[in-house]
Order: C-alpha cells, then structure tokens, then sequence
C-alpha cells in the first residue's frame, strides 16, 4: 500500500469518527430539548417516586423488581410538615411515576407539579381519587372549617382505592408489564381484603368503641368499623390542645372507663403520656403508617404488619 492509500484511509476513519461524534451529539442534544431523561431509559426499571411511606410501600408491592420506588420523605420523619428540596424536586421531575396521597396532605404538591415539563411530565397518580372521603371539622385548624381527612390510608377498606390507582399508574407508564402489575395489584388487594374482613368482624364484636388518639388521624377506621375516634389534635399532629381540651378528655377517659390513650412513634408522645398520668391510665402505640422508625426498617416492619398492630391494640384497649 502506498503512501497516499494510507493517507486516504486515515482520513476517511477520520471522516467516520467525526460523523459518529456529531450523531451522538445531535442525539443528546435532541434527548435535552425533549426534556429530561427518564430514569427507566437507564435501568430498565419503571422509577416510582412516592410522596410518603404507604405509598411508596404499595408501588412496590406493585411493581415489583421492574420498578425502582424512591419515597420522599426519610426514614424516621413525620411527613405532615415535610417539604421537598432541590434534589427532591429532580427525583420527581425524572420519574416514570409521581404517586402522592391527595385531600390536602402534601401542602407542596400543586407548586410541584406545575414546575413539571409538560411535554415530557411523569405520570401523575393522585392515590386517594375516588375514595369514600371523609369530611370532618377541624377544631385545632384555621376557625374550625370542614376540610377533607387525608388519612385514608389507615383504613384497610379505603387502602384498596389507593392500590388500584397506584396499579393503573404503573400500567400507563409500563403497558408491556400491564398483567405483572395487575397480578401483583390482586395479591396486594387481597391481603388488604382480608385485614378488612378481621378490622369488620373483631372490632365489630368488642364492648367498647371509643379510643383516644393522639392526633386525628384515624377517623376513616373509626367510620368503617363503628368506632368512635376521641382525638387530643387536630389533623395534623403538631397542634398543641389547650389545658380546657385536656381537661375535658381527662374527664371523658374517667367516666367512660377508657383503658389506654394511644401515641405514635414519629412525633413526641409526651402530651400523650401527660392525659395518662392525669388520668390514670395506660399508652399504647396505635400507628398512622406515615412512615416507619429507622428501627422499624430494620426489623423489616411494613405497612400491613403495622395494620395487624394497630388490630391488635384497638382489640386491647376495647375488649
């Protein structure tokens, strides 16, 4: 070969080198004006972000190994007064999925998706839409309004709802796996079927049926099993009752025989354990299931075990 066929040839490589580069080039820069680039186009794997714990938990139960599910909030963190950061923000914006709870519970949500690219937004799953919600006054909120409770998690007749909105979530992002999720959505349903079988027919069968809360939060099993919820706050569990309020409960604990106040685990217990010293009586954990303690991960606690818990406690305190 001579010098000039070597020369050419060099020179045609080049040539390809160069039209190779400017292909890739063209080709992100065609992916960064579509909008951002999806997780999934890395992993293979549909990416869920889930506003909190029982959501999150759900999505995974769902999804299976073909998703990647990121909650939101940390472990160990009351999400009622959480808010996302920067970084939260481009989770949601790069995800397949967006699934938040609705009725008012993530006060950031609306300003989160606005800031969405519309032309290449995730799915957006609002988990509590065509649940039976429940409409309450809110004595610790703004002038005692009636607002929607948010809680509908708590309720394992009510939980359903928010399967079947999270499995048709997973199926618009991923049709091609439309009969996983929906086979895995059917198993999650069932068990959740059955934990409301034994919330109907055992809390239907006890003597009393009030319990005192810490915080409003579980109004939803109070209605679908005939119980009578007694809240020390609001809503939300960071309002402070007055000493007329605890006063008033303390009373109702004595007349009514109460047995034990209940407290959660992801906010101080001490207003709790106060109204049961003043009163006389027990504490014992009845869980919202907002999110677990970093112990509660450890032991490999989840949503359901936490409602068998909170069965297994309304049974102990109303019996």
């Amino acid at each position: 070969m001579n010098q000039l066929d070597r020369k050419t040839i060099r020179f045609v490589g080049i040539r390809r080198a160069a039209a190779l580069v400017w292909t890739v080039c063209s080709a992100l820069a065609l992916s960064a004006c579509s909008g951002v680039m999806r997780h999934s186009e890395e992993s293979g794997r549909t990416v869920v972000v889930a506003s909190f714990y029982p959501l999150a938990f759900i999505a995974e139960e769902i999804g299976g190994s073909h998703v990647r599910v990121v909650n939101l909030v940390p472990t160990g963190v009351e999400p009622h007064d959480w808010s996302p950061g920067a970084r939260d923000r481009q989770e949601m914006e790069q995800a397949d999925v967006f699934v938040y709870n609705g009725l008012g519970f993530e006060s950031w949500v609306g300003d989160a998706i606005a800031s969405f690219d519309g032309s290449n937004r995730p799915v957006i799953v609002e988990a509590s839409k065509g649940v039976d919600v429940l409409y309450v006054t809110d004595e610790h909120g703004k002038k005692g309004e009636t607002v929607a409770d948010p809680h509908v998690w708590v309720s394992p007749l009510q939980a359903r709802k928010l399967a079947e909105n999270v499995r048709d979530g997973l199926v618009r992002a991923d049709p091609e796996r439309r009969d996983v999720y929906e086979q895995n959505a059917s198993r999650l349903i069932a068990r959740l079927d059955d934990l409301h079988r034994r919330y109907a027919a055992e809390l239907g069968a006890v003597s009393r049926k009030e319990f005192v809360v810490s915080h409003d939060s579980f109004g939803y099993v109070a209605r679908d099993y005939g119980l009578i919820q007694v809240p020390i706050m609001g809503l939300a569990p960071d309002a402070e009752p007055t000493a007329q309020t605890m006063r008033q409960i303390a009373e109702f604990v004595r007349e009514r025989g109460i047995r034990y106040i209940f407290f959660e685990e992801l906010v101080p217990s001490d207003v709790a354990e106060t109204l049961a010293k003043d009163a006389g009586v027990g504490t014992l954990v009845l869980s919202p299931m907002e999110g677990l303690t970093k112990e509660q991960q450890r032991a490999g606690v989840t949503y359901l075990t936490l409602m068998e818990d909170n069965l297994r406690h309304l049974l102990a305190a109303l019996r």
